[in-house]
Order: C-alpha cells, then sequence, then structure tokens
C-alpha cells in the first residue's frame, strides 16, 4: 500500500535537486508519467507533489507546457540555494587544483591567507543580527579556524570577520559597529595587555575580555636564518628589509615601544613604512624573497615554512560590551572556546598557548 506521506518525499526530493542547481530554473520537470514509474505510485500522488513544490513557489504549471521550476526563487530558498551553488563550484576548483598536485593542507593554506587578505580591503559595514556575531579587530591566524568552527557547531550562526587591528576593532565596539573586537595592546606602563586600553576608549563601560589565548610574537626570516638575525635590534643593520605592521596593530604598538626602549629610531630601519594588515602578508611577502624580515606571530611563519625567533608572548583577548554579553551568538562562541577540541584546534596551528583560553576577565 502506497505511503499517505510519498508525495512530501518525491516533493523534498525534487527541492533539493533543485536548490543543489540539478533543476535549472526555467527547465522542465519530468513527465508525470516517468515520475509515477519511478516511484512506483499513481499519477494523483505525482501531481499532489507538483502542487506542494508551487506552494512553495518552486515551480510554476501552464497548459500545454508542463511543469517548470521557476524562473525566481522564494527569499526563504535563496541561502540554500547560493550555498549549493558555491559549494558546486569550490568542488570543481579543488579538484583542479588538487589534480594539479597540490595537497589539501597546502589548499587550505593558501585560501586561509586569500581569504585574511579579502577581510582587510572589502570592510563593509555588517547590520546587528540575532544570528551574525560581528567581529573587528586584531587579525589572528585562529579567528577564520573558529569562525569556521563555529558554524559547524552552531548551523543557524555565523562569525563575520573583519580585520582592522586592534585599536580600529576597539573604535569599531565604540561605534556600535561590531559586538566584538580582537585585541592584543600592550600597555607600556603597566606591562598588563588590554585592559588599560579598554578602559581608555570604552569609559565607563562594563566588558568582559575573553581570552582566545596567548600566543608567540617574534621575528619571521628566511629558512635557516641566512642573515644571523639574533634579536630586534638587528632589523636596523644596513642592508636588511624589513617589512612592518600597520599602524593602530597590536603587533606595531609594541614594536615602536621596544624600539624606544633600545633607543632604535625608525628612520634606521629599511621597511618601517612599508606595511601589511596581517601576519599571514607578512609572511608571504618573506616567503616570496620581497623583504628579508618582518614581526608577526609564530603561526605565519609555520604556514609559510620560515623561521622565527621568539621575542614575546601575548595575550589575545576578545573585547564584549556586558550589553552583548547575554546574546545567544556570544554565549555560543563562550562556550565553544571552553571545549576540549576548541583549545586543541587553537593548539593545533602552532605558536598558541590555550591553557587560559576561554577565561574571562571583567573590566569596569
Amino acid at each position: 500500500m502506497e505511503s499517505p506521506h510519498l508525495y512530501q518525499q518525491i516533493a523534498e526530493s525534487i527541492r533539493q535537486e533543485i536548490l543543489a542547481g540539478a533543476l535549472k530554473p526555467g527547465s522542465r520537470l519530468p513527465a508525470i508519467r516517468k515520475m509515477t514509474e519511478q516511484w512506483q505510485c499513481n499519477t494523483g500522488t505525482i501531481l499532489r507533489a507538483y502542487q506542494e513544490l508551487a506552494r512553495m513557489g518552486l515551480v510554476f504549471s501552464r497548459v500545454g507546457q508542463g511543469t517548470k521550476v521557476a524562473d525566481q526563487l522564494p527569499e526563504q530558498n535563496q541561502t540554500p540555494l547560493r550555498r549549493a551553488t558555491l559549494f558546486n563550484r569550490t568542488e570543481s576548483f579543488l579538484l583542479e587544483i588538487m589534480t594539479a598536485g597540490y595537497s589539501p593542507d597546502e589548499v587550505e593554506q593558501s585560501l586561509r591567507v586569500a581569504l585574511d587578505r579579502w577581510r582587510t580591503v572589502s570592510n563593509q559595514p555588517v547590520e546587528a543580527s540575532a544570528t551574525v556575531l560581528r567581529f573587528a579587530g586584531s587579525h589572528d591566524p585562529a579567528m577564520a579556524l573558529i569562525a569556521a568552527h563555529y558554524h559547524e557547531v552552531n548551523q543557524s550562526f555565523s562569525l563575520q570577520l573583519s580585520f582592522r587591528g586592534s585599536l580600529g576593532g576597539l573604535i569599531a565596539l565604540a561605534e556600535k559597529k561590531a559586538d566584538l573586537a580582537g585585541c592584543h595592546l600592550w600597555d607600556e606602563n603597566t606591562d598588563t595587555y588590554n585592559e588599560p586600553f579598554v578602559r581608555k576608549l570604552l569609559p565607563g563601560q562594563k566588558v568582559a575580555l575573553l581570552t582566545l589565548a596567548h600566543r608567540r610574537v617574534g621575528l619571521l626570516f628566511a629558512p635557516g636564518n641566512p642573515l644571523g638575525l639574533s634579536g630586534l635590534a638587528d632589523v636596523a643593520q644596513a642592508g636588511i628589509r624589513f617589512l612592518n605592521r600597520q599602524q593602530g596593530s597590536g603587533t606595531r604598538v609594541w614594536l615602536d615601544a621596544q624600539l624606544q626602549r633600545a633607543g632604535i629610531s625608525f628612520s634606521r630601519i629599511n621597511g618601517y613604512f612599508d606595511e601589511k594588515m596581517t601576519h599571514s602578508e607578512v609572511a608571504r611577502a618573506i616567503s616570496k624573497g620581497q623583504v628579508d624580515v618582518g614581526l608577526g606571530v609564530e603561526t605565519a611563519a609555520l604556514s609559510f615554512g620560515l623561521g622565527f625567533l621568539p621575542l614575546t608572548t601575548e595575550r589575545y583577548d576578545l573585547v564584549i560590551p556586558a550589553e552583548k554579553w547575554d546574546m545567544e551568538t556570544v554565549q555560543a562562541l563562550r562556550n565553544w572556546l571552553g571545549l576540549p577540541q576548541a583549545k586543541a584546534a587553537i593548539h593545533h596551528l602552532g605558536g598558541y598557548d590555550t591553557d587560559q583560553t576561554g577565561a574571562v576577565t571583567w573590566v569596569g
């Protein structure tokens, strides 16, 4: 006996084909007779399935023309369709590039670097949403990984990344253009991270500092250290090409303070005014031989097979105003960071100490 819900199964099967792009807009659905043979059912069941699809706005019927896929799908079906299309294109790209001999790790690294670059040049404002968590702030290689894992664990939520430096992230919070900021600003007077800057830029506000990790920062250079670099002062040597981070980044703030302490004038550093927005861009330039040395996180050095000389360990916090703390998206992120698998994923990137990952400190 035919199941009373068979028409729903048929309708869902066709819906998935439409969303996946197997059935294109304007294409004709299979003839009813063919469908009855395929599904071993009667004509009425197929008609009912097609009527259900028409009710969803996915198909339309005209006398003499049969039933066709709608040219314009309803808004609620746009996101699945776009994702399915993107997935198919990504699969095609991966097939082409891996056939050329690239490994999955090489492809993942290249995509991560390219995405980080786009996140610095494409800072389109994102509207506040109950399902989108807006991040602005310092570049960190772990943030892209976190965004991906966060969405996998919480399918209805997404983490929107915009890299603009630690100071830029705090300013975005002050201007209500972000829900949380990534920050690793070292204060020379107190020898502490982030808290003094949060008090200055977000005065009178109660703010949570959710620790992402402690990360190692140092000099990045070609494998084998061909220039024999042994400390920060060496970047001022004649003939050495240096690549800097942009003003407002935590890395730049720390560098400038150290140069002042050591009595090294920036005018002595070849390339001091040449800036990149991310650690990945600095590492990439060194790997291509465009410059000799830069300051960045160990993770970037590992990703590009570079040499690394550690200089300091800094605390990277996610700065979250109290008014945002109880948001479902924020709590989902906090809970995920507290999981052992989250700490393991961050630690696996290299250059991170995750003992304090997920710890919360309140300011104000």
